[in-house]
């Protein structure tokens, strides 16, 4: 995984895990790695990723069973959706929009 210099490491990392269960790979109940293993996976220190874990426990996409790992919480996937949705209305969006007025591009030179 490539990380971008302009977000925390660890948002970029819980973003990575809403995307797969966004896709559908990861679904509701499927475990997913130790908080060790991602940190090895993707080259981050293992405090990283637990940040990147503590932040979807707290948005209530992944639960944790104590001694078994992490899984996708149920509901995990519209939780997820909501989230970026809002996330990219409000911080991405405005950007796009604002970047197509400087340099004069419409939608109908693109929406066919």
């Amino acid at each position: 995984m490539e990380f971008n210099q302009n977000k925390p490491i660890y948002l970029q990392i819980a973003d990575g895990i809403s995307e797969r269960i966004l896709s559908g790979e990861l679904k509701e109940g499927d475990r997913i790695l130790s908080v060790r293993e991602l940190g090895g996976e993707l080259g981050v220190n293992p405090n990283t990723a637990m940040r990147s874990y503590e932040k979807l426990t707290a948005d209530g996409i992944i639960y944790n069973q104590r001694g078994i790992g992490y899984f996708v919480a149920e509901g995990a996937k519209k939780i997820a959706l909501d989230r970026m949705r809002a996330e990219f209305l409000q911080d991405e969006l405005p950007q796009i929009l604002r970047k197509m007025e400087l340099l004069e591009i419409k939608p109908s030179d693109y929406l066919k």
